[in-house]
C-alpha cells in the first residue's frame, strides 16, 4: 500500500479530482479526536459535476447509503441531485433535508410491505423489482406505482462485487414488467449495478446489452420502457489508481450508441462511492506497536479504528486505503495494521503496509479516501467503543 508523504498532499478550495486530501481535511485532521470520520463538502461538489460533465445525460440519482450525513444529502438535494434510497430511514432523512418524492427511488429489492406502504404515502412512486414476491408487494402496498427490474450482471472487475444477491435474468425482469401491467403497476425500466468500485469501464458494455434485450423483448410485448438506469460501480482512488472518469463516460456512451442507436432512453446514475469517498478521511491514532515473532510480519500496529469502528471496507483486504502519517517522511517497514478491539476479525490489512519504523502510540494514521462506508458503518458499541462519527469541514 503507497504511503502518501505530507509534503504535496494540498489543493486548492474546490476540491481534487484524483483523491488526494484537501487543506480543510488535514487542517481538521490535527485537531480530530481520533477515531473521526472527516468529509470535505466542496470535494462532493467538485465530483457531482464531473460526473455530470462525463455523463451529462444521466440523471444522478446518489446512493445515500454510502454515506448518510445530513450534510451531504442537503447540499446534494441543493444541486438538484435525486436519490436512491433503501430503506424507511433513509427515506425520511432524504425529506427532512429538502429533497422532494419524486427525486426519490426506492432502488433496494428487498422490502418490507410496510415500508413500500410508508414510501407509497410519503410520495415515492418508483420502486426496483427482482422477483415475483416482491412484484405483489408493491402491487398491494403501492398500488400504480412505476416499477423497474433489476437486471443480474456480471460484477467481474469490481473490488467489491454485487453478483448473486440482487438482479434478476432477461426472461424473468420481461416477465416481472409484463406482470406488472397485469396488476395495474407502471412498467418503467431497467437497472443493474456492475459492481462497487468498478475498474473496468467496459464493464457496462456487456450490461447495456443485456439491458437492451430486456427492451427489446419488452416492446413485443407491447411494453415501452421510458429509463435505463446504469446503477452504481464509478470508483474512487485507493491503493489503485483507477482509470480517468472520462474513459467510463466514453464507455458507457459507445455501448448506448452501438446497443440502443439513436434511440437511447432516459438515463439514471446511481453512484455513492464516487461521490463521497475522495472527500473524506478517518482519522485513527497508534494505541500500540507490538512485535510477534512468529508471525510472517512481525510488526503489528494496532489503531483506534477498526472493523467495526467505520474500516469494515477493509474485510479480505477488497478495499486497501491509502495511508497518511503526518510529519516528514521517514524511514518505514511492513507492519500488519490492526483495529482495537477483542475480535481476532478486527485485522484491517496483514500485507503490503508499510509504516514508519519509529511509529509511536500516539501518533496519527490517517485513511485516504475514506468519505464513504465509514461512519455509516461502524459499530453502535461492540467492545463498549463509541460509534465512529462524521463531521463536515
Amino acid at each position: 500500500m503507497d504511503r502518501v508523504g505530507a509534503a504535496g498532499s494540498s489543493y486548492g478550495t474546490t476540491g481534487p479530482l484524483d483523491g488526494t486530501p484537501s487543506r480543510r481535511l488535514l487542517a481538521a485532521a490535527e485537531l480530530a479526536v481520533s477515531p473521526a470520520a472527516l468529509i470535505d463538502l466542496a470535494v462532493v461538489e467538485a465530483k457531482y459535476h464531473a460526473l455530470r460533465a462525463a455523463l451529462p445525460d444521466a440523471h444522478v440519482l446518489y446512493a445515500v447509503k454510502a454515506n448518510p450525513h445530513t450534510g451531504v444529502v442537503r447540499l446534494l438535494a441543493g444541486l438538484g441531485c435525486g436519490f436512491d434510497v433503501a430503506s424507511p430511514g433513509e427515506l425520511k432523512r432524504c425529506l427532512m433535508a429538502g429533497a422532494t418524492p419524486d427525486a426519490l427511488s426506492y432502488g433496494n429489492t428487498i422490502k418490507k410491505e410496510s415500508a413500500i406502504a410508508e414510501a407509497h404515502r410519503a410520495g415515492v412512486t418508483l420502486f426496483a423489482v427482482d422477483c415475483p414476491m416482491e412484484l405483489e408487494k408493491i402491487g398491494r402496498a403501492a398500488p400504480g406505482a412505476r416499477i423497474f427490474a433489476r437486471l443480474g450482471v456480471s460484477g467481474t472487475g469490481a473490488e467489491w462485487p454485487l453478483t448473486h444477491k440482487f438482479g434478476c435474468t432477461i426472461e424473468a425482469a420481461v416477465d416481472l414488467l409484463d406482470e406488472a401491467r397485469r396488476i395495474g403497476l407502471q412498467p418503467a425500466g431497467v437497472s443493474f449495478h456492475v459492481g462497487s468500485q468498478q475498474m473496468v469501464p467496459d464493464a457496462w458494455r456487456h450490461a447495456i446489452h443485456r439491458a437492451n434485450d430486456v427492451f427489446r423483448q419488452a416492446a413485443r410485448r407491447g411494453i415501452a420502457l421510458e429509463f435505463l438506469n446504469l446503477g452504481g460501480g464509478w470508483p474512487a482512488h485507493y491503493a489503485t489508481t483507477p482509470p480517468p472518469l472520462e474513459a467510463y463516460g466514453e464507455a458507457v456512451y459507445a455501448a448506448l450508441r452501438q446497443h440502443f442507436g439513436g434511440s437511447i432512453p432516459k438515463l439514471y446514475v446511481e453512484p455513492g462511492r464516487y461521490l463521497v469517498a475522495d472527500a473524506g478521511i478517518v482519522v485513527s491514532e497508534v494505541v500500540l506497536i507490538a512485535e510477534r515473532p512468529h508471525e510472517r510480519v512481525p510488526r503489528w500496529v494496532y489503531v483506534d479504528a477498526g472493523i467495526y469502528a467505520g474500516l469494515e471496507e477493509t474485510s479480505g483486504e477488497r478495499i486497501r486505503y491509502r495511508l497518511l502519517v503526518p510529519g516528514p517522511a521517514r524511514p518505514s517497514g511492513p507492519v500488519v495494521l490492526s483495529g482495537p478491539t477483542c475480535d481476532s476479525a478486527d485485522v484491517l490489512y496483514r500485507h503490503h503496509v508499510e509504516l514508519p519504523l519509529d511509529l509511536a502510540p500516539g501518533e496519527q494514521v490517517i485513511f485516504l479516501s475514506a468519505g464513504a462506508y465509514s461512519a455509516t458503518c461502524s459499530s453502535v458499541d461492540f467492545n463498549g467503543f463509541a460509534p465512529l462519527t462524521m463531521q463536515c469541514v
